[in-house]
């Protein structure tokens, strides 16, 4: 039905797909797997006309195309729903499956046909609903099978479902995965992307993986284990790691350290399922899990992002509400937060005003730190750190990303927390600055201080932590000791659900 031949796609300084064919048949689920920054969304947005192609080829049913935008896309038989429903909650179910192609009579929108095509379309995916109401009054389930009827809508032989199930509960996902096979059975090819490996083995019949930008392989379902997929995904030798050579960190067991932190029971319905962890002063625990697994929901909670709703949490053996990341701050909590960009750096805002805004934000407006002192913190820490260019007045927004994340742990580390929270710290950026970052993390942890590590390179976390936190689905599965951990060990225990 499709066919991608030696695709390749760049953007500035980045070769986000290179060499990657695809292909997908009739009458089949086809997974595309592999972790954030693998190149799958760049895939869909090439299929779909949304980026053009530097090289390579696309067929559909044989005959070569090359979509101008999502439009001719989708009037070519490519259709997709996205993970966020791009919907109006406003208009009615039948509005929006019929939207923009609603039948006409007599030049006016023909009502009792748009309902009665509405409800045919639906019917198709077995689902009842009253296609007069209000989509907003839906539950999101629901939601997400009128967007499936409305690329049903035009006549799609290919259907692309980009995590379609990442905000369903149980039974909704088994709703939906059950019309992906429905649909299948009828003879649509379906491409789905899905970070829940169960959800893949259960409905797909082929999976491609990616990982950085490259083909990793095409593989049946019942050719590969669970095991093997993640593998694949993460692309790491199962041999042991080598530590990182510095004075202040070590891997001897830190079990006599005081507890800084528990948390009983701590939870968040739709977040993370209910865990408990301590944490100890001088340690570093490592999140690992694929992604969506919910590392970062577990983050949150232990800064208090997110407000959980189970379970309680000690601090110095007292009990702690963490409401707002205030209440973090004020226990020397800090949260170096995944995305940067957005909920991190202000790029508009000089390296110096960056560095203090978190001290600024513990002492209140009221109380501004004075102009000499922030430039004295501001040349401390961009020398401590090799911030470059050491130019206190640079704009953040200039700055490469590995100097951007510096700039974003100068900020947290002049608060003098007693636990660091680092997600994905070491994400897109080169070699040499991510190196300084590991080891930075293993000088705090030497120094006494609490980190918690979160990395989609499995390597990074073993070679810093003491324990591994293993997630998968959105829940703690394992806590692992690191002493003679092994990235086969945790792999499997990723892969299926069981420590080892």
């Amino acid at each position: 039905m499709l066919r991608m031949s030696h695709i390749r796609k760049e953007f500035p300084g980045v070769v986000a797909l290179d060499d990657v064919s695809f292909r997908m048949f009739p009458g089949e689920v086809h997974a595309l797997m592999g972790e954030n920054g693998a190149g799958k969304s760049t895939l869909i947005k090439v299929l779909t006309g949304v980026y053009g192609v530097d090289a390579g080829t696309i067929e559909l049913d044989g005959a070569r195309v090359a979509f101008s935008g999502p439009g001719e896309a989708q009037r070519s038989g490519v259709s997709t729903v996205y993970q966020e429903v791009n919907l109006c909650p406003n208009l009615s179910v039948a509005e929006n499956i019929c939207l923009g192609k609603e039948p006409r009579r007599r030049g006016r929108i023909d009502w009792r046909e748009t309902r009665r095509r509405a409800a045919a379309l639906l019917a198709r995916l077995d689902v009842e609903v009253d296609v007069s109401a209000e989509l907003g009054g839906c539950s999101i389930a629901v939601q997400q099978l009128v967007a499936i009827a409305r690329a049903l809508d035009v006549e799609a032989r290919v259907l692309v479902l980009d995590e379609p199930t990442s905000s369903l509960d149980a039974g909704e996902v088994e709703q939906l995965l059950n019309v992906v096979r429905s649909l299948r059975d009828q003879g649509m090819a379906i491409l789905f992307v899905s970070h829940f490996i169960e959800q893949v083995f259960a409905v797909a019949d082929r999976m491609t993986v990616l990982r950085n930008g490259k083909l990793i392989g095409e593989y049946r379902t019942e050719e590969i284990t669970p095991v093997d997929l993640v593998t694949r995904m993460i692309g790491k030798e199962l041999a042991a790691l080598e530590d990182i050579e510095d004075a202040g960190h070590s891997r001897s067991d830190v079990a006599g350290a005081p507890v800084f932190l528990e948390a009983g029971d701590v939870g968040r319905k739709g977040g993370v399922a209910p865990f408990s962890l301590d944490i100890r002063s001088g340690e570093v625990v490592g999140l690992a899990g694929l992604l969506g697994s919910g590392r970062t929901e577990l983050a949150r909670l232990l800064f208090g992002a997110d407000h959980a709703d189970s379970g309680s949490v000690r601090i110095d053996g007292e009990p702690v509400s963490l409401k707002t990341p205030r209440t973090g701050l004020d226990h020397r909590i800090a949260f170096c937060s995944e995305n940067r960009k957005t909920e991190g750096l202000v790029e508009e805002l000089t390296v110096r005003e960056n560095i203090v805004l978190a001290l600024q934000a513990s002492r209140g407006w009221a109380r501004p730190i004075p102009r000499r002192r922030q430039d004295e913190i501001a040349e401390r820490y961009i020398k401590a750190l090799d911030i470059r260019p050491a130019n206190a007045e640079a704009k953040v927004g200039d700055l490469s990303g590995g100097n951007q994340q510096k700039v974003l742990l100068a900020r947290w580390l002049i608060t003098e927390p007693r636990l660091l929270i680092l997600d994905e710290p070491t994400r897109g950026i080169d070699i040499g600055a991510k190196t300084e970052i590991q080891r930075l993390v293993a000088r705090l942890s030497g120094e006494g201080m609490a980190v918690v590590f979160i990395s989609a390179e499995l390597e990074e976390v073993l070679r810093l932590s003491h324990r591994v936190v293993v997630l998968r689905d959105r829940a703690v599965v394992a806590v692992l000791d690191n002493e003679t951990l092994t990235a086969d060990q945790v792999m499997a225990t990723m892969a299926e659900g069981v420590a080892r």
